[in-house]
């Protein structure tokens, strides 16, 4: 299962924050108690925990196991979608030998090259 950077996932235990994180968590935890409550507000108020950023929710459902399981599964994906689509290029080249080992910047000059090559074929 995938998680969209939207959807927190209220199963696994947040990972550690980094010290400033943390830091600032405490902080904003005891600030209500310290501070006097509104006349509007009540006692009810001061005692509630305050709501986290929309950058410390994203860091915290970045650090569970299972976010980060589901990240590297996508990259493994779309890394292997790249390495295939360098190969059927680099079949497409003409080198000697064919099967000559090139690098992916190879590939690409190879293939400006013969490219520009083609187009001065069609114009001739």
């Amino acid at each position: 299962m995938m998680l969209s950077p939207d959807q927190p996932d209220p199963d696994l235990p947040w990972g550690q924050p980094d010290t400033e994180t943390l830091m600032n968590g405490i902080k904003m935890e005891c600030a209500p108690l310290l501070a006097e409550p509104a006349e509007s507000e009540g006692k009810a108020r001061s005692l509630s925990v305050p709501s986290l950023s929309r950058e410390e929710k994203r860091r915290r459902r970045r650090a569970t196991a299972k976010y980060r399981s589901a990240h590297a599964t996508r990259e493994r994906i779309r890394v292997e979608a790249f390495n295939v689509a360098f190969a059927e290029l680099r079949k497409l080249l003409p080198t000697l030998p064919p099967d000559k080992k090139l690098s992916k910047i190879e590939i690409l000059r190879l293939a400006i090259c013969y490219i520009s090559y083609l187009n001065h074929v069609l114009d001739a």
